[in-house]
């Protein structure tokens, strides 16, 4: 994805779950532009990064988002380097990708912020209401009559991977929005060009 987006990837060590290892993880990152991590983002007993890295000096700018999947998400500044914790679920951390570290290179980069195309669609099935969180499902896309139609899979579990490796596109469901039938309005985040190029 960063490469899609024009970037270069200068890839660290894997990090154990020590504040140390981390702190070194921070130091290795200076003279980047952005410094990207995956997991150790949310409140567990092995989740260090905010802290080890506010021991180096992370100005937070946030920590923890109202998305599913995402919620544990994390971004500061390490001095001039821009920080992007992602979470360790990698449904999560590939919808926070796509939402946030691809438009923040464009941003580096000095072009404006490109997001996945967002189209409307008709539902395929219908859908329990949704809580506080605005919530990403993954779902196959058909063209019918009515235009475009996304069912989304039963699974929707942030560790699950085949689901968003078969997903065609993301259904947004804004938070609390109430119960879904089959055949009514939705907005979808298209997947096959959501990297840019």
């Amino acid at each position: 994805m960063i490469h899609a987006r024009g970037g270069v990837v200068h890839s660290l060590d894997i990090a154990k779950d020590r504040h140390e290892a981390l702190k070194a993880a921070a130091n290795a990152a200076k003279g980047c532009d952005m410094l990207v991590t995956l997991g150790g983002a949310s409140v567990g007993d092995y989740d260090l990064v905010r802290d080890a890295f506010g021991e180096e000096g992370l100005a937070l700018d946030f920590w923890k988002i109202a998305m599913r999947p995402g919620k544990p998400m994390i971004f500061g500044r390490l001095g001039a380097t821009a920080m992007l914790g992602l979470p360790g679920n990698p449904v999560s951390a590939l919808v926070c990708a796509l939402l946030f570290m691809g438009p923040a290179i464009d941003r580096l980069s000095g072009r404006l912020p490109r997001l996945p195309l967002r189209l409307p669609a008709i539902l395929g099935a219908a859908l329990p209401e949704n809580g506080p969180r605005e919530a990403y499902l993954r779902a196959s896309l058909k063209a019918g009559n009515n235009g475009l139609c996304a069912t989304p899979f039963p699974q929707q579990d942030s560790s699950i991977l085949s689901g968003f490796a078969n997903a065609d596109a993301l259904i947004i469901r804004p938070p609390f929005a109430s119960k879904s039938e089959a055949g009514d309005k939705v907005e979808v985040l298209l997947l096959d060009a959501s990297i840019g190029s």
